[in-house]
């Protein structure tokens, strides 16, 4: 049993496809959720040329510009890594926290294993959309962004681009710990 204080970070990745390992990530972003104000992100070079136009027309990306612009992968995820032990400190545990967070978490697990050997959050993630559902007693199809943003009011929105995106989950994981979870 461990007594680390426990660290949630809000994560969120645009990708050029569905899958790891196939498709490239292309961007991610991230804060902590309690303080929203230390935040990541970064944009990546593609690892190959597969790519979904549906996902780089919602991201808005090229992979041609990426090529030129984006980091090296390995060095993108040594710095993701570097920030979140910053952030955790030496007696944080990282909680991975995502809006359909399997889909992002299996792109930085796959980056991370695959570049740098070693996931900070290690194997698990805590998912949004499953903790709204659990708090709520809704249904699935309830647990869209705009039906919980519909009930709990938050004054960001999202936009696919990753920060963004991490920093309007991060305000809904608040937004249901505090109205939902934590009652009286």
């Amino acid at each position: 049993m461990t007594n680390k204080r426990e660290v949630f970070f809000s994560v969120d990745v645009e990708t050029a496809g569905p899958i790891p390992g196939e498709f490239s990530l292309l961007s991610i972003g991230a804060c902590s959720v309690f303080e929203p104000d230390k935040t990541f992100s970064c944009e990546l070079k593609p690892v190959n040329r597969n790519f979904d136009p549906k996902a780089l027309e919602v991201s808005g990306f090229s992979l041609d510009d990426l090529a030129q612009s984006g980091l090296d992968p390995e060095a993108a995820m040594r710095a993701f890594a570097k920030w979140v032990s910053e952030v955790a400190g030496t007696n944080g545990s990282p909680i991975f926290v995502g809006f359909n967070a399997p889909f992002d978490w299996s792109f930085v697990n796959y980056y991370f294993l695959r570049f740098t050997e070693s996931n900070p959050f290690g194997f698990t993630a805590l998912d949004i959309k499953a903790l709204y559902m659990g708090a709520t007693g809704c249904r699935w199809g309830d647990t869209r962004s705009s039906r919980i943003a519909d009930r709990l009011h938050p004054t960001s929105a999202g936009t696919h681009d990753a920060l963004r995106d991490a920093l309007h989950q991060a305000e809904l994981y608040r937004l249901i710990w505090s109205q939902l979870v934590e009652m009286p």
